[in-house]
């Protein structure tokens, strides 16, 4: 995959603690930031996902009967801990 420089301003203390963590975890800077930005970027389609599955449900809500099935189904499928 091919990669774009950006230019990101930031202040001296995060630098440095960023430089500290990719230190720690044997990596460099850019790397983290990478991670930072994919970490941030799967939240926000996690959360995007909840809203519209919570969005389904109230335009269609569970059946009782389904709920109950699964509820018990669940219960006699549960392995003993």
């Amino acid at each position: 995959m091919s990669r774009r420089e950006v230019l990101v301003q930031l202040d001296d203390d995060l630098v440095t603690r960023l430089d500290l963590l990719a230190s720690e975890r044997g990596t460099n800077r850019s790397a983290l930031l990478r991670r930072g930005a994919i970490a941030v970027l799967d939240a926000a389609d996690m959360r995007r996902a909840d809203v519209e599955l919570q969005a389904a449900y109230r335009r269609i809500p569970q059946d009782p009967d389904v709920v109950q099935a699964a509820t018990r189904l669940a219960a006699a499928t549960m392995p003993e801990w």
